[in-house]
């Protein structure tokens, strides 16, 4: 019997089938969700998983979450849609009902999930923001006011982001391109050179997991130039570092260092900017992102940059702290330090699975510790 969608998913993701069910579990009881049993639930997974039996609500929902994935993704049916006429007139009376306070209301849900993210990761919101982003395009789809959909369209351009980084994180790639492509979209609608500059970067990210170095460099390239002539300084800082671990990544350690320079150079004094809520440079976050950076060149002097960083990043960013963990254990492993990338690989494995970082455990599993043969050692 050919593998089902949702069954392709959980072996993609590395999870076993009583994982999951304690996943399924943990999520349905965060959302004060009612479901079966331990045991009654272990037997409707394999039934689902095997074709048996389509997956009912609110299961989608939980799978949704836990996975990250969408319906499509998971070979769910999509949702049933009200007549063709009925629902034009419908969205179009509801599009012109969109006013600032409206708009307001997305930008500040756009905003907390971002605060969200950086504490819990991606499971709380993915399927949340996905939810928003088809709203907005709903609306936006049927506005007919040039303001309105300017308004619009800058905040599906932010949300569009946001979920195309927290899919990345689950190891979602095609979707996390989708909600990238979304984003430049929304991005051109808006007139927004800014906000399209920054959505094309940080799709150049998902090229450098895929190992299309040379097209991520590229990417990058193309979108600094663009930033250039119209960003101010922070986007231009941030921009440039993203240009940096493009180049330390594709192992042109001169130009990746002088592009780091420059986003030294560049970072504001107060490196807050009320109008680019997605940039967080302030701190440790320049000098965590280089000593990514000397770790991807193989320098030596990426532990010590790495280590000074670490106690200054703040508490809330969680993942961006498992991150660095990850930088640390595969730079130790370099410089020959078998007990230090172990400690690293499992204080940043611990994090990474609370917070359910499939890209961060997936790095992991490259991990090749001294004296080991095989990738995933730690």
């Amino acid at each position: 019997m050919a593998e089902t969608r949702l069954q392709a998913v959980r072996r993609q993701l590395g999870y076993k089938a009583d994982e999951v069910i304690k996943m399924l579990l943990r999520r349905a009881d965060a959302l004060a969700v009612p479901v079966m049993s331990a045991t009654s639930l272990k037997v409707k997974v394999s039934r689902w998983e095997n074709g048996h039996e389509a997956v009912s609500q609110p299961y989608r929902r939980l799978f949704r979450d836990v996975y990250g994935r969408t319906n499509e993704e998971l070979g769910f049916e999509p949702e049933e849609t009200d007549d063709e006429a009925e629902e034009l007139v419908s969205r179009l009376a509801l599009a012109r009902s969109v006013d600032a306070e409206s708009v307001d209301i997305f930008r500040r849900q756009v905003d907390q999930a971002r605060h969200v993210d950086r504490r819990l990761g991606g499971v709380p919101l993915l399927d949340q923001l996905r939810s928003n982003i088809d709203q907005l395009q709903r609306l936006l789809g049927f506005s007919t006011l040039r303001g309105q959909r300017h308004a619009l369209a800058v905040v599906l351009t932010e949300a569009s982001a946001l979920a195309g980084w927290e899919a990345l994180d689950r190891n979602a790639i095609r979707q996390a391109w989708e909600h990238h492509e979304t984003a430049k979209s929304a991005a051109r609608e808006a007139e927004s050179p800014i906000l399209l500059a920054h959505s094309t970067a940080q799709q150049a990210f998902i090229l450098l997991d895929l190992g299309e170095v040379e097209a991520a460099v590229g990417q990058l390239s193309e979108a600094r130039a663009l930033a250039e002539r119209a960003a101010p300084p922070l986007l231009r800082s941030w921009m440039a570092a993203a240009h940096g671990e493009g180049l330390a990544a594709a192992g042109r350690r001169d130009e990746a260092l002088r592009a780091f320079d420059a986003a030294g150079t560049l970072l504001p004094t107060d490196p807050v900017d009320p109008a680019l809520p997605f940039l967080f440079l302030g701190g440790a976050h320049l000098d965590r992102w280089r000593g990514n950076a000397l770790s991807k060149l193989g320098e030596s002097d990426a532990i010590q940059h790495l280590t000074d960083a670490l106690p200054h990043l703040p508490p809330d960013f969680v993942r961006a702290r498992t991150g660095m963990l990850v930088d640390l254990a595969f730079a130790y492993a370099a410089a020959g330090d078998r007990d230090a990338a172990l400690a690293h690989a499992r204080q940043a494995r611990r994090v990474a699975m609370q917070i359910k970082s499939d890209r961060q455990l997936r790095r992991l599993s490259g991990l090749i510790l001294p004296g080991s043969s095989a990738p995933g050692a730690a």
